[in-house]
């Protein structure tokens, strides 16, 4: 699932904060997600929120939505080779909010409630929300060209085998079958045992 929310990702919050603060880690919030460093930049569902000013999508791109922020649209050049393919003088197109960014709140939450200890991070090459416990991956992906949809995985760094490794990467479950957060973090346990 190719969405705008990931070029958003991209181009206005971890391409400027890279920029300033030399970091593209993003974090999700309750009603969306932000960066982590300078420039404080918060996305939600309608806008995106800088300085505590509001900033409707209403179909501007991305170069207008990060003109707006005071900030310059673009990658993190050199980080990463995984782009969403979004360029800064596309539309933005906010569908799909409510299925995009509530995955990452329940990824979030799910993270949190299976690894209380670590910090979730939002990274933006493959707008997933994820942790890495004892070289094993865990997360929720918004969609990719893997599975088309939202889905939760755990994905160990060296190939495991079992009826619990249904992907090429380890394991993959779409959060339309797991439902909620706590489903979530119950996939990522029997992960870890698995691992």
């Amino acid at each position: 699932m190719t969405n705008s929310f990931h070029g958003l990702a991209e181009l206005v919050l971890a391409g400027p904060q890279y920029r300033r603060s030399g970091t593209i880690r993003l974090r999700v919030t309750p009603a969306g997600f932000a960066t982590v460093a300078a420039p404080d930049v918060q996305a939600e569902a309608d806008a995106l929120v800088v300085d505590g000013r509001r900033i409707p999508y209403a179909g501007q791109t991305y170069a207008e939505l990060a003109a707006a922020a005071g900030l310059d649209a673009g990658v993190a050049e050199g980080v990463y080779k995984d782009h969403s393919g979004a360029q800064p003088g596309d539309r933005f197109v906010p569908t799909g909010a409510a299925t995009i960014l509530g995955a990452l709140a329940a990824g979030d939450a799910a993270l949190r409630s299976f690894a209380p200890d670590a910090t979730p991070v939002l990274w933006p090459e493959h707008f997933d929300v994820g942790i890495s416990l004892d070289e094993v991956n865990y997360g929720v992906s918004t969609g990719d060209t893997a599975i088309a949809e939202p889905y939760a995985y755990v994905g160990p760094w060296t190939p495991r085998e079992g009826d619990f490794w249904n992907v090429p990467f380890g394991a993959a479950r779409p959060l339309s079958a797991l439902g909620d957060a706590a489903a979530v973090a119950a996939f990522f346990a029997e992960g870890r045992a698995a691992a």
